[in-house]
């Protein structure tokens, strides 16, 4: 008897891990009653044939102009030089790298209320006034909540055209007979393709919702905006396969009591990743800050004279320099395991920082709870952060506050020397802009630049760690010197 053509397999939406029979509770991820029948073909074997059993259609539309089936040689390939569209904001286009390119597939991820809505309605609303009509797809709220939106924040909503769907291929249909410049999905876990197995948000459900309209972007040249929602631990819900389907990847995040707003390229196939655009929230919702380094020194600058535990940190972002102010506090944990808390830096990189400090200058903060945050919600991942965290610290341990006129930047080794950094040329230009004399950097950028750039006027060279403690805490409010002080500490066990 002649085997049948499909057959059926149990796929958990939860993991999408496949079973041969059912199960009442998925054995990867816990999930009860989450595995639905898909009835699938049977793979015959490949063919004799030059196909090898592909269709002569598959990847259709891919590479317009060129063969499926035929490879070319890199160097004939025709690039497409196409303008991008420009969304008219400038610090969202500075993230995307100057703008959508043609057929690609974005991705904007960010806590509930941060912003997402708000950012992506004012770019349609740009867009359709200067480049054409915008389709925006709602799958959370109703068509009067968004006009509603719309009018808090002066938007006449014209060019835009407004869905309230969560159909994927309803979506499709409509994406094909307006052909907009742009199209916005908000959200991609509300989206539903109906016939795929599980809900909406669901593992499967948001892998093929995804695909089909990232196809349907690739073929017409539109460009796809999704917004995306995020866990409890910040990173995007949904499959992993998610942010390897989309071409770019952003992230909105900002402390929901303050009204900056930062924009992060997570991944970017078009442009610099790690750019990052500084928005404020305001009545009128977001608005650009084209000068991040002023705005977030505002609270510095407004203080009568400075404060222990802080230091101005001089860091590149993407393509931009900023400056911006690390705090921290130390405080006795009094006998318990001490605490470390890191906000807007990596922890294992401040522990290494605190590390440094214990055993290569002689701090004692075994016995210390240490607490480093960023001002601004801003996020620090680059390595020339480390010496003002560490500044920072020391400054909060001896209570004393760092020269108020000192940036720094350099990155710190595991026996207590300063590593170069890259662009320390523009980092120094940036510090001096906005005021400051001096700006701490690492030795190594002055010999690598033979004293030509890097360590010019209003820069201090240092080679440790410690020399850049001496340097940036000369003396202790009783009077003491930083060395004298290290004395009378009780070292680390």
């Amino acid at each position: 008897m002649p085997k049948s053509d499909t057959k059926s397999v149990y796929v958990c939406s939860e993991c999408e891990k496949r079973y041969p029979r059912w199960e009442g509770r998925c054995s990867q991820c816990g999930a009860w009653n989450a595995l639905n029948e898909v009835v699938e073909r049977r793979k015959k074997s490949a063919s004799n044939g030059l196909g090898n059993g592909i269709g002569t259609s598959a990847g259709a539309g891919l590479l317009d102009g060129y063969s499926a089936l035929e490879p070319i040689e890199l160097s004939q390939v025709q690039v497409n030089t196409s303008k991008r569209l420009g969304t008219g904001i400038g610090e969202f286009d500075r993230v995307l790298g100057g703008g959508a390119v043609a057929g690609s597939v974005l991705l904007l991820s960010g806590e509930p209320g941060v912003g997402k809505s708000t950012l992506l309605l004012q770019a349609a609303t740009s867009v359709a006034a200067n480049q054409g009509t915008v389709l925006y797809v709602s799958g959370e709220e109703s068509p009067d909540q968004v006009r509603m939106r719309a009018g808090r924040l002066d938007v006449t909503g014209d060019g835009i055209f407004l869905m309230n769907t969560e159909d994927v291929d309803t979506v499709i249909a409509r994406i094909d007979i307006l052909r907009p410049s742009m199209v916005v999905i908000d959200s991609i876990q509300t989206m539903t393709a109906s016939d795929v197995p599980g809900s909406a948000g669901s593992v499967s459900q948001v892998r093929e919702c995804a695909r089909r309209l990232t196809a349907r972007a690739k073929s017409t040249g539109i460009p796809l905006v999704l917004a995306g929602h995020v866990t409890k631990d910040g990173s995007i819900a949904g499959p992993r396969v998610l942010e390897h389907t989309v071409d770019v990847v952003l992230q909105l995040s900002g402390d929901a009591s303050g009204s900056l707003r930062t924009l992060h390229g997570i991944k970017n196939r078009y442009g610099h990743t790690n750019e990052v655009g500084v928005f404020e929230m305001g009545t009128k919702g977001l608005s650009e800050v084209t000068d991040p380094s002023k705005s977030l020194l505002t609270d510095r600058s407004l203080r009568p004279e400075p404060a222990p535990g802080t230091a101005v940190a001089a860091v590149i972002e993407g393509t931009r320099p900023i400056i911006l102010e690390v705090q921290a506090l130390t405080a006795p944990s009094g006998g318990q395991s001490a605490r470390r808390v890191a906000t807007g830096i990596d922890l294992a990189r401040m522990n290494q920082v605190v590390a440094v400090l214990a055993r290569r200058v002689g701090l004692p903060l075994a016995s210390q709870d240490v607490i480093v945050s960023v001002t601004g919600g801003m996020r620090l991942t680059e390595p020339a952060a480390d010496l003002p965290v560490a500044l920072a610290i020391a400054s909060s341990l001896l209570d004393v506050a760092v020269d108020p006129g000192l940036a720094a930047a350099g990155e710190i080794g595991l026996s207590g020397e300063l590593r170069a950094v890259p662009q320390a040329e523009r980092r120094r230009s940036e510090a001096v802009r906005l005021g400051f004399n001096d700006c701490l950097l690492p030795l190594l950028n002055r010999s690598q630049s033979n004293g030509k750039s890097g360590a010019g006027a209003g820069t201090s060279a240092i080679g440790t760690l410690t020399e850049a403690v001496q340097k940036a805490l000369p003396r202790r409010r009783d009077g003491l010197h930083y060395a004298e002080s290290r004395i009378a500490a009780e070292p680390d066990a």
